[in-house]
């Protein structure tokens, strides 16, 4: 691609659109920059860009801008059914994502993780094995470090571990990495993609133009995602929770790949199934890359998790407080759920991302859950699905503040307050980590009784 004669504009001033946007100016671009939400932080992301030569679209100046420009670059966090990208493709001209811009220019070896749930942690654990085996490795993407802004930094030695959304899969079309892997798929996002079927399609579209000489990393428990293996031209690794398979495996509290013990469960300083399935997707790739096995254990054992997943936060007066902001579906929030040691009260609650809750509270009734505090902008929504399922131990209220505050008051020593919202943040914060940052505070906030 030529820069010098393109205009672009550069829509949405999250990270992924200010790195775009910087990217290009870098390279001669001639860049709009725009954003339909106004705040004092992308006032001075956009006042920034400025500075280097971007152009600040306005209301006035919109239809102009889509008018004068050649490409849309599109942040994560805007739908193509959007207006503006609408209006692009109306016009025949082209939509992509920042990813999708990052991909054109990637030269090291890559491996793109996606799925409902442990794409982060996944990531995070991979990245944690390849530089424990001595390799230049980034994670990147939608883990929170755009790859546009890593890409011109790493050469054909070194290795970029990319989390992937559905959001970015939308404009995503030029990625081709050496390994895909997939967690699993279950209900998420049925607020931008309508239903299901969109969903499934947008996740089997990250091994699309994988080859016979690449490789896709299935999850074999999960049926869908097992089935993606009809329709792939690249080498199928599974991982399994469940028993023995070709591939990697647990059996007997220990993790192997085809009949090669890693390591004892119980040597990871994280636990909970969900952390077995990460680490084991993480073996098979490892074992695709030919790595050190002692080097990959030693790793996979000293992980310590990321922030806002299953993260305790602290304990006081015997109560403990666990964030798990990070579970904004059902699915991860059951996850959460089940890993709790105590007898546990929930908060859940935000922005609606289109679930049918019943099936979270028919699963919460026969755990450790003992009382939900219902918040946010859905709260009338979960608290129809308590009642229909039949979980009576609720409580109600609008604020996030309110609800955190009165879990407190409602929990007793010895048991447990999680965060796990099965919800966006957007009702109230910008995101997941605003949300966890936002409980974190409240809670070391709260004074021990002697």
């Amino acid at each position: 691609m030529y820069f010098k004669n393109q205009k672009f504009m550069v829509a949405g001033m999250s990270k992924s659109g200010e790195s775009s946007a910087r990217f290009l100016l870098d390279r001669g671009a001639e860049v709009f920059v725009y954003d339909d939400v106004i705040n004092d932080n992308i006032i001075a992301v956009m006042n920034g860009l400025a500075t280097d030569g971007a152009h600040i679209v306005t209301a006035e100046t919109y239809a102009d801008a889509i008018g004068a420009c050649d490409i849309l670059v599109v942040s994560p966090g805007i739908p193509i059914d959007n207006p503006l990208p609408v209006a692009f493709r109306k016009q025949g001209k082209p939509i992509i994502g920042e990813e999708e811009l990052g991909a054109l220019y990637l030269r090291a070896t890559s491996i793109a993780v996606t799925g409902t749930n442990g794409k982060t942690t996944t990531v995070s654990m991979m990245n944690s094995v390849l530089e424990n085996a001595g390799k230049n490795s980034v994670a990147c993407g939608n883990i929170g470090n755009p790859l546009v802004g890593v890409v011109e930094k790493l050469d054909f030695d070194d290795y970029a571990v990319i989390e992937i959304s559905s959001f970015q899969l939308e404009t995503l079309s030029s990625l081709r990495p050496h390994i895909a892997v997939i967690t699993n798929i279950s209900e998420d996002h049925l607020n931008r993609h309508y239903n299901m079927e969109n969903y499934i399609f947008l996740k089997n579209k990250i091994l699309r133009n994988l080859r016979e000489s690449e490789y896709a990393v299935l999850n074999y428990d999960d049926e869908t995602v097992r089935g993606f293996s009809q329709t792939t031209k690249a080498k199928v690794v599974y991982f399994s929770i469940k028993g023995r398979i070709d591939g990697a495996y647990y059996e007997n509290g220990a993790i192997y790949f085809n009949g090669e013990k890693y390591f004892d469960v119980e040597d990871m300083m994280i636990s909970g199934e969900h952390n077995i399935k990460n680490a084991l997707a993480c073996v098979a790739c490892a074992h695709i890359l030919g790595l050190d096995k002692s080097k990959v254990a030693e790793a996979l054992c000293g992980f310590k998790g990321i922030k806002h997943r299953i993260e305790q936060i602290r304990k006081v007066n015997g109560v403990t407080y666990i964030d798990d902001s990070k579970g904004t579906n059902v699915d991860a929030t059951l996850k959460a759920a089940a890993a709790m040691g105590e007898p546990t009260i929930i908060l859940l609650g935000g922005q609606d991302k289109g679930y049918d809750y019943e099936p979270l509270f028919e699963s919460l009734k026969t755990g450790r859950i003992i009382h939900a505090v219902l918040y946010g902008e859905n709260r009338f929504k979960l608290l129809n699905a308590a009642i229909k399922s039949g979980f009576v131990s609720f409580s109600l209220c609008a604020e996030f503040n309110a609800a955190v505050n009165l879990a407190q008051f409602i929990a007793k020593s010895g048991q447990t307050v999680l965060l796990s919202p099965a919800s966006s943040s957007f009702d109230s914060f910008a995101n997941y980590e605003e949300r966890g940052d936002a409980f974190k505070k409240i809670v070391d906030g709260i004074n021990e009784v002697s």
